[in-house]
């Protein structure tokens, strides 16, 4: 029987998306922790933030006392994944990191794991959901210059399969750690219109992506873990 459910990830765990009639970003109200919390009788937290890596994530939940029994819920990748584009910008030649290069990526990932384990909860891992390269490439560059992060990317859909390695690892880890998986991602894909989950900034659900993602995990939950919402 579950005792929990505790999100570790980041703006997506957290329910973020980009208002457009306000000009910035927002937490939407319908997001799978509030569902999830008005529909349980048991405890869910959530710890999500958001820009969150998986290496602060780590570090969080080293620092948190989870409930035995319950589920942690891992969600990282899209922050992990990130460039800093105002550098790339100005210096399009110049080698660049990730916010979390693959390897520290895929430790902290374990990390977590590791951590949940210890304390007697069972750790799902959850791989982000794909990014629409056109929109976020115009979003990120639209302070900076377009050419030179376009030199440096060589074409626009190179932000895409950089991404994309960071939801295979999550896959990877999964299958090595013998770790329940959520493949959002595969989700999203097998969708037809998937711009149409997604916000102006091209990476964040909008309020049908969020509703997307509610209904499938929820239904994983009770599939899986006969979890009644």
């Amino acid at each position: 029987m579950i005792t929990g459910i505790s999100l570790w990830g980041d703006s997506i765990g957290k329910g973020i998306l980009f208002d457009e009639r306000r000009g910035r970003y927002a937490i939407y109200g319908d997001n799978l922790f509030s569902v999830l919390k008005r529909s349980l009788s048991m405890p869910v937290d959530n710890y999500a933030l958001m820009g969150c890596t998986a290496v602060a994530g780590a570090e969080r939940m080293a620092r948190a006392q989870l409930r035995e029994g319950s589920l942690a819920v891992i969600e990282f990748g899209g922050n992990d994944c990130d460039m800093p584009w105002a550098d790339i910008s100005a210096d399009p030649d110049g080698d660049y990191q990730p916010r979390s290069p693959m390897g520290e990526f895929m430790q902290a990932m374990r990390d977590m794991v590791t951590r949940a384990r210890a304390q007697g909860a069972q750790p799902v891992l959850v791989t982000p959901p794909p990014l629409d390269a056109q929109r976020y490439f115009d979003w990120v560059s639209r302070k900076l210059s377009p050419e030179r992060i376009l030199k440096y990317l060589g074409d626009v859909q190179y932000i895409y399969r950089w991404q994309e390695r960071y939801a295979g690892a999550v896959r990877t880890l999964a299958a090595e750690l013998g770790c329940a998986l959520y493949d959002m991602r595969d989700q999203f894909l097998a969708m037809r219109d998937l711009r149409g989950l997604l916000c102006v900034d091209g990476i964040h659900p909008n309020q049908q992506g969020y509703e997307f993602i509610s209904n499938y995990a929820t239904k994983r939950l009770n599939e899986v873990y006969d979890v009644v919402i």
